[in-house]
């Protein structure tokens, strides 16, 4: 399953990024993609994402469960 998304680049970002796809061979669809799993793959490994990302989640949940009440 797959979700269609508009990305707006600034103009040279997205030469460089086609330049890169062409010379990979690949699309720039495939460039964002991989970048974008490159990234999450960077951040679940930062000590300090993930320690920020559960005290959110935790926020959020409480907060959640009070407005059941």
């Amino acid at each position: 399953m797959t979700r269609q998304t508009t990305v707006r680049l600034p103009d040279d970002l997205a030469q460089e990024a086609e330049v890169v796809a062409r010379v990979q061979g690949s699309s720039m669809n495939q460039l964002i993609v991989d970048s974008l799993r490159a990234e999450i793959g960077r951040v679940r490994a930062d000590d300090d994402f993930t320690s920020t990302a559960k005290r959110l989640l935790e926020r959020d949940r409480e907060l959640l469960e009070r407005l059941a009440r």
